[in-house]
C-alpha cells in the first residue's frame, strides 16, 4: 500500500495543500514569493504533485520544478521553512511521525531544483 492510500489518498490530500497553501501566504518571510501567484492554479499543481510524491496517481502535467522557479531566488531556509509548513500540515492532520518523516524526506532532494545557488547561505 503507498503512503498516498495510507493517509487516506485525495481527500486528505486536498485539505492538506488547502491547510498548507494557506500557512505559508500567511507567513511573512514567505509570502513575498506568493504576492503575485495564482494560489488556485498552484493548489492544483501541489495536490497533483504531493499525489505523485506520495505514490498515487501521476496526474502532474506542470513544468519542471527547476523551470517553474527559475529566477525567483529561492534559498535554503525559504525551502526548509515551506517543508516545516508542511511538516506541521501534516501532523495537524494526524499523520504519525513516521509518515511525516518519509514525506518530507522524500520531498528534500526537490530543494535541488528549486533552491538557487546564489541564494544559499555560505
Amino acid at each position: 500500500m503507498s503512503l498516498y492510500d495510507e493517509i487516506g489518498g485525495g481527500r486528505v490530500i486536498a485539505t492538506a495543500v488547502s491547510v498548507f497553501s494557506t500557512r505559508v501566504t500567511d507567513d511573512p518571510e514567505l509570502a513575498p514569493w506568493f504576492a503575485e501567484v495564482d494560489l488556485d492554479r498552484l493548489r492544483a499543481h501541489q495536490r497533483a504533485f504531493l499525489t505523485a510524491a506520495l505514490g498515487g496517481p501521476d496526474l502532474f502535467t506542470g513544468r519542471s520544478m527547476a523551470s517553474a522557479h527559475a529566477g525567483l531566488g529561492i534559498s535554503i531556509e525559504a525551502f526548509d521553512r515551506v517543508l516545516e509548513h508542511l511538516a506541521y500540515t501534516l501532523f495537524d492532520l494526524g499523520l504519525s511521525y513516521e509518515q511525516v518523516t518519509t514525506v518530507i524526506d522524500g520531498l528534500r532532494p526537490v530543494g535541488e531544483q528549486i533552491v538557487e545557488e546564489a541564494s544559499v547561505a555560505t
